[in-house]
């Protein structure tokens, strides 16, 4: 199985690039990985939040295959523990799944047809992280739930 994190908009922290390329890294121990940036829109000052959420969404749908399994990173998603979360991978991993693609959206989220698209949607937290943090964030937790899956001693830190 592959595992596929598609975002939106380009990662403007240098500090958190970095990061995020540190726990890559570490993900390909573990996983075919491979990370995919829609580049974000240009002017849109002039755009309403909603026709910014239908242009990233035509963006992110034309990304996908049938096939994939669409994961969205959305704050009224399922919340699940990192155990649960390395239990979802595994449970993903044994169902033969060819892409499990995980979409971290633009800052003001998912149009309703990326919603409609997605077979499920996971809460990192309750509270609110900016889009940016949340890459980082999502990252860390999926390498824990890997190491879980293959008894690396990270995941007790």
């Amino acid at each position: 199985m592959k595992i596929k994190l598609l975002l939106v908009g380009k990662t403007d922290n240098t500090c958190l690039s970095q990061l995020m390329d540190s726990y890559e890294k570490r993900i390909i121990n573990f996983s075919v990985f491979e990370k995919s940036v829609i580049p974000g829109l240009k002017n849109t000052k002039n755009l309403s939040e909603k026709l910014q959420k239908e242009k990233e969404g035509s963006l992110i749908l034309a990304k996908l295959s049938p096939a994939d399994f669409v994961v969205l990173l959305d704050e009224k998603g399922k919340e699940m523990n990192s155990h649960d979360f390395a239990v979802f991978l595994q449970k993903k991993m044994n169902a033969a799944i060819k892409n499990l693609v995980f979409i971290i959206g633009g800052p003001y989220g998912f149009s309703q047809a990326v919603y409609e698209r997605a077979n499920i949607k996971i809460a990192l937290s309750q509270m609110t992280f900016s889009h940016q943090l949340v890459r980082l964030i999502f990252l860390e937790q999926l390498y824990r739930g890997l190491a879980i899956l293959n008894n690396h001693p990270y995941h007790h830190g």
